[in-house]
């Protein structure tokens, strides 16, 4: 199929942003995503406040989607503990309720959805497992998962992983995690917990292959080791964790960033730049990417996007740089030690360093 308006492919964050602000300025975007149901990714379950406010302007209201309010940062590495306050009100909110409600938003704008799973794509084609998709403008927006002929460089020794697990609502967990976003630095990576909508907890594991190595390649044994080793987190898993079920994705190109783009090929969120999870802004920075890339195509077409490549590559240079130093100093005996006195003794750095991991899309013209 030959189509006259972009194509975007993929329905999550970034790819919805993008259609949400070329639906409202009359461009009938086409957007494709392999499943009809929405999904729960892995990675993304926290919104901070500059997320809200971005979702705000793409009119979704994030108080209406049922997540649980977050006001301060836990850091645990070992039996040491700090705790920081937010600068503002951030949310746990499920992949599933945020995805929901931004292709829900995407369509209501006037974008259309097509089901399909694309399998190769190069500037012009999309190959689709049920047809092919022409385009002038394709914007290539499928998160951490690669597609063919366009596959991210993997170059790391000892590459990051990424781990999920969701437990569901429990007094002892609530009553553990609280309005807190939880930190738990341990060797070889660290995990972020969060309450979700409902209760739920969020248990997300961004860790060394090596790490998992050491536990025999079996995530299961990994969370016991890792539980073994750290009292904290151990509570938070509790009796009851040995059944839920255990989501992995592999070799995750954290730091890596698209510095350039042929004409007509917008390479937005992860495809674009992937910043570390520890800086907790991966969500704000998906949906910046797919508004700056539709405010470029708006104003130049299928021309724009090297522009808009090399435009985003530099915003996006700065806070992937700091929140790659960051993760490096946690995975380290002294960024243990550092990292609790650190809280304690200037409360305000780590919110101040989400402020900086920051990409504002520009204004439109």
């Amino acid at each position: 199929m030959r189509l006259a308006a972009p194509l975007i492919l993929g329905a999550g964050p970034a790819g919805c942003a993008a259609a949400i602000e070329l639906a409202r300025a009359g461009a009938s975007p086409v957007l494709i995503d392999r499943s009809e149901s929405v999904g729960d990714p892995l990675c993304g379950g926290f919104m901070s406040w500059r997320t809200l406010a971005q979702l705000e302007t793409l009119g979704v209201d994030p108080l209406t989607l049922g997540g649980h309010t977050v006001d301060h940062l836990k850091l645990f590495t070992g039996d040491r503990v700090a705790q920081t306050p937010l600068p503002h009100t951030a949310l746990g909110l499920s992949r599933h309720a945020l995805d929901t409600a931004l292709r829900k938003a995407a369509l209501e704008a006037g974008a259309k959805l097509e089901i399909d799973t694309i399998r190769a794509v190069v500037p012009g084609l999309a190959t689709g497992q049920s047809q092919e998709w022409q385009a002038e403008t394709i914007f290539l927006a499928s998160g951490k998962h690669d597609v063919r002929e366009q596959a991210r460089p993997r170059t790391a020794g000892d590459p990051a992983l990424g781990l999920r697990i969701r437990l569901p609502a429990s007094s002892q967990r609530r009553s553990l995690i609280g309005s807190a976003i939880e930190l738990h630095l341990f060797r070889g990576g660290y995990a972020g917990i969060v309450l979700q909508e409902g209760g739920s907890a969020n248990i997300c594991l961004a860790l060394r292959k090596s790490a998992l190595a050491a536990a025999g390649g079996d995530p299961r044994r990994l969370l016991e080791k890792v539980a073994e080793r750290n009292g904290h987190f151990a509570d938070r898993l509790g009796s009851d964790w040995h059944s839920a079920k255990i989501e992995t994705i592999g070799a995750v190109p954290y730091g890596w960033i698209a510095e350039d783009t042929p004409h007509g090929f917008f390479r937005l969120g992860d495809q674009a730049a992937v910043i570390p999870s520890l800086a907790g802004e991966g969500m704000s920075i998906a949906l910046a990417s797919g508004t700056m890339a539709a405010r470029y195509w708006l104003q130049g077409g299928a021309e724009a996007a090297p522009a808009y490549q090399r435009a985003f590559a530099a915003r996006a240079f700065p806070p992937v740089q700091l929140a790659k130093a960051a993760r490096s100093l946690a995975e380290t005996r002294f960024g243990h030690l550092a990292a609790p006195a650190l809280a304690r003794l200037a409360p305000g750095f780590l919110p101040r360093l989400a402020e900086h991991c920051r990409i504002d899309a520009p204004n439109p013209v």
